[in-house]
């Protein structure tokens, strides 16, 4: 048995690779191997034979399968000092270019129309965008009557018969937002009120969902002139232009009295749209002061209080600073339009193994 243990270790430690050392772990342990033979003949002997033998044939397999463990481990040491050896990375040489994304346009106005309108002490108020009738026609004094709320303008949620809850909408604007912050937080207040609405519109500047801020501040002294300073302040910050010139045009909202029709200062020079120079106007937004009907719905006596509200389209405005032609553009275009007017896109897969660009 000693000849057989000098006979596999020596093996083993000359072994110069792991199918070598295979073969030699088979020729030795394995089922048909030296040893696996040997035990066999135990059933051969007689009882104080095998109490001897037994624990010797045992002692010696384990000590060749140690012997293999730390072979193959040495070996495979062996292999990767190798590798290291042969191979290697230059850590100094730059990465590869991976597209980087940026936020969508719509987000980024947002963001940039929030930080302007925080630093005249405006909050951000938020709310559902499905509400009843109430809060998106009838708070807002918008008769029954008025065009906005037919089926082709409005979009309703559909009721299963026997459903007894007043009618859903989804909301046309976020001015059910107002009268939500009115009930909540009573007066003074100055908040303004962007996020998604819907309305059955879609052409080169309507789709059926879009995006709208409102603005609105309400308490005992404000007037007019607030709101005008408001909005140039929004405007010169918004654009990047002092002194751009403003224009108010009556106009006629339910829940505004009197209402004003915004426009800005512009000029079309070789089709293409300045803002903030020449002779032309271009509207932008629809104002007034808070009607006493819509204060009151709101919880909020008229005759202490009162108020300015207005309104803009976040993807119109997006449009105008970014010469994006197409409202449209914002939703249902390919990528390359994005990085066309400075906003890159990932490159993503499609269905057919490709990128969408």
């Amino acid at each position: 048995m000693d000849d057989l243990k000098q006979k596999y270790l020596s093996q083993i430690a000359n072994a110069s690779d792991e199918s070598g050392l295979e073969n030699i772990r088979l020729a030795a342990v394995g089922k048909k191997g030296e040893v696996a033979l040997k035990m066999r003949e135990l059933g051969k002997m007689t009882p104080e034979e095998r109490q001897v033998a037994g624990p010797a044939l045992n002692a010696l397999k384990d000590e060749i399968n140690s012997a293999l463990a730390a072979k193959k481990a040495a070996l495979g040491d062996a292999a990767l000092d190798e590798r290291l050896r042969s191979e290697w990375l230059d850590v100094t040489l730059p990465s590869r270019v991976r597209p980087a994304g940026t936020i969508h346009p719509v987000s980024q106005v947002t963001e940039e129309l929030t930080a302007i309108f925080a630093e005249m002490g405006f909050s951000v108020a938020e709310g559902p965008r499905i509400d009843t009738d109430w809060y998106n026609f009838d708070a807002l004094n918008i008769p029954g009557h008025h065009p906005a709320r037919a089926e082709m303008d409005t979009f309703y949620m559909a009721r299963a018969e026997g459903d007894e809850r007043p009618p859903h909408v989804l909301r046309t604007h976020t001015s059910p937002v107002q009268i939500r912050t009115m009930e909540a937080e009573g007066a003074p207040l100055r908040i303004i009120c962007p996020g998604g609405v819907y309305r059955a519109d879609y052409d080169q500047t309507h789709t059926p969902m879009f995006h709208q801020v409102e603005g609105l501040a309400i308490d005992k002294d404000i007037s007019m002139a607030n709101l005008k300073w408001t909005l140039e302040e929004f405007f010169a910050a918004f654009f990047e232009i002092d002194g751009i010139k403003t224009r108010f045009r009556a106009s006629h909202f339910p829940f505004t009295e009197p209402s004003a029709e915004v426009d800005i200062q512009c000029s079309w020079i070789d089709g293409q749209l300045r803002i903030g120079e020449g002779d032309d106007w271009m509207e932008v937004l629809g104002s007034g002061m808070v009607h006493p009907k819509v204060l009151h719905a709101g919880g909020i006596d008229p005759e202490v209080y009162q108020g300015f509200a207005f309104g803009m389209g976040i993807d119109r405005i997006a449009m105008l600073k970014y010469g994006i032609p197409d409202l449209r553009a914002f939703f249902d275009s390919d990528l390359r339009w994005l990085r066309h007017y400075g906003f890159a896109s990932l490159d993503q897969p499609n269905l057919h193994g490709g990128l969408s660009r």
